[in-house]
């Protein structure tokens, strides 16, 4: 029988340019015809002895967080080639969350198969990943997973801030605030145009602890990435200096992805989430990342850690400061010595040191700033997140505590029931509506299966109430908010609509009991009208061709990770 598996073993026995030859049935042929086109390419016997390092790069129009990464490709090539190597550079799915339709999370597991698939395909004996917006570093995390060769993660940087009359703005939190007051009828169509010029400052990804600020800070914190990388700015020349420092030691880099993504190394990075206050999304990718590792991590674990692990990290959403002010306090490593007694200090990451070594080089967080606060005084005593379950969200559910309002964290109020995020845009600005601040918003057919989990779920606020100065109401769905979202949002119901989970049973009406506290949501409707309604229920259309019936038919739970089924490892 044929090991399906040998031709894995036989990649990694060559090395460089000599890694996985193309299959003519003559491998001495497939030496010298793969010697004779680099050739053309200025490539001379001395270059093909030397180790070759890829880089993924996901620069892109399409991106325009990732505006400056052709630079910080070349600083990594620097690095590469000064450490003997070879540095190739290809390209991988770019994916800007602002200019896809429908969202960007229905082909994270796109490019993170191609980033893979890519990595096995092409001789490398090593591999930089460069990404930064939100959707790009889950899927090169994961990518790296299942490859599983040597790996490392550069990351585009946060923007700086910018400035509107005196004031410092940024996306997108700040976007979600300034767009609430022009919904409000505070903030005219020139000022929200004006303001609008300002949030997106430099090139980077958003300076907030947004998505793509928490999982640069996660990957670093998991050990894919060098110390100190997560959040120097975009235009500056310490992310520079940083990829040099990528290249250099990527181009020995030995330890491969499942010798770093250990549990301990999941765990360690759900203390730092918890620290950060940071996006909700994190939990959905993280467990998919775990996933393709073997290793099981759920919402309890997210729940148990945030339990124990308080918000110290002043920046918005759940703060009112900056990326670049969390960097100058120190960054991620300043933080990790903060977090030091909750952590596993004995993984070891691309570094080669274990955490307590890299830690014993650290020093704590420095008096003059209060941006790293103490774990003794910290931001919030309260937990960052918490998990639901009840009849509503029998596999459970997600709540940002830290971004929510805490009158509202135990509410029980009538359903206002909205069946798709269009129905959403078309219902919640109609006038005389009857909605009331105490309804609870439900949005369905948001989840993976429906939609591909778009970050529809922080619903606006009907336009009627934000005029008279409602800024908070419970909003429940099975899909997703940004990161840089805020509010009383409770996210990732699973089952999803879609799939028959409970919300699709929701009517008008309906009283819906919240009790974060007791980590419970339930529907307050008797079995027997349920089963009636689930009877009633009609099968959804599904798409009939390509990269969306593949995923719809494929794509599981959001509890399990939103990852394709048969790229998930199937025993956690």
């Amino acid at each position: 029988m044929t090991d399906p598996k040998a031709h894995v073993r036989e990649h990694r026995l060559e090395r460089g340019v000599d890694r996985g030859l193309t299959s003519y049935g003559d491998a001495e042929f497939s030496r010298y015809l793969r010697r004779a086109f680099l050739a053309s390419a200025g490539y001379d016997a001395d270059d093909l002895e030397r180790p070759i390092v890829g880089i993924a790069d996901t620069s892109s129009h399409y991106a325009t967080c990732h505006r400056q990464l052709p630079e910080i490709v070349r600083a990594i090539s620097r690095g590469v080639e000064q450490a003997g190597a070879l540095a190739f550079v290809f390209p991988t799915i770019a994916l800007g969350e602002i200019l896809t339709s429908p969202t960007t999370m229905l082909y994270r597991n796109l490019a993170a198969m191609a980033t893979e698939e890519l990595i096995r395909a092409q001789p490398m004996d090593s591999v930089v990943l460069v990404g930064g917006c939100d959707k790009t570093i889950p899927a090169h995390l994961m990518a790296a997973a299942s490859a599983d060769v040597p790996a490392s993660v550069v990351v585009a940087g946060p923007m700086l801030a910018g400035s509107w009359r005196g004031e410092r703005v940024g996306a997108c939190t700040d976007c979600r605030e300034f767009w609430a007051e022009h919904r409000a009828g505070t903030l005219t169509e020139y000022e929200v145009a004006e303001v609008r010029d300002q949030l997106c400052f430099t090139a980077g990804t958003c300076m907030v602890m947004g998505t793509a600020s928490t999982m640069a800070c996660l990957t670093e914190a998991l050990g894919l990435m060098l110390p100190g990388g997560a959040t120097p700015p975009s235009p500056s020349g310490e992310r520079l200096r940083h990829a040099v420092a990528t290249g250099r030691l990527t181009a020995s880099l030995a330890r491969r992805p499942s010798e770093i993504l250990t549990r301990g190394a999941f765990l360690n990075a759900l203390t730092v989430l918890a620290a950060l206050g940071g996006s909700t999304n994190a939990v959905i990718h993280l467990i998919a990342t775990a996933r393709r590792v073997g290793v099981t991590l759920s919402l309890e674990d997210v729940a148990a850690v945030a339990g124990r692990v308080p918000v110290l990290v002043d920046c918005k959403p759940a703060g009112s400061r900056y990326m670049e002010d969390f960097h100058r306090a120190g960054g991620v490593p300043t933080l990790l010595k903060e977090l030091e007694p909750f952590l596993d200090l004995d993984c070891i990451g691309i570094s080669g040191l274990p955490l307590r070594q890299q830690l014993a080089l650290t020093s704590r967080p420095e008096r003059w700033q209060d941006v790293i606060r103490p774990v003794d005084d910290p931001l919030l005593k309260t937990a960052a997140f918490s998990a639901l379950r009840g009849t509503l969200a029998p596999d459970g559910a997600l709540i940002k505590t830290a971004a929510a309002s805490k009158s509202l964290l135990k509410h029980r109020g009538p359903a206002v029931v909205l069946d798709s995020p269009f129905d959403a845009a078309r219902r919640l600005d109609r006038d005389g509506s009857g909605i009331t601040e105490r309804h609870v918003l439900i949005l369905r057919n948001a989840g993976p299966v429906a939609a591909g989990m778009p970050e529809a779920g922080s619903l606006p606020i009907p336009r009627h109430l934000a005029a008279e100065g409602v800024k908070d109401m419970v909003r429940i769905t099975d899909g997703r908010m940004s990161g840089t979202a805020y509010g009383t949002v409770v996210l990732h119901c699973s089952p999803e609509a879609a799939a028959g989970g409970p919300l699709a049973l929701v009517r008008d009406g309906d009283l819906i009991d919240l009790d974060v506290g007791a980590g419970k949501l339930d529907l307050l409707v008797d079995d027997a009208e349920l089963d009636r309604r689930r009877s009633a229920l009609r099968a959804r259309a599904r798409p009939d061709r390509g990269w969306e019936q593949l995923y719809s038919e494929h794509v599981l739970p959001a509890h399990l990770g939103a990852d394709l089924d048969f790229l998930s490892d199937r025993t956690s």
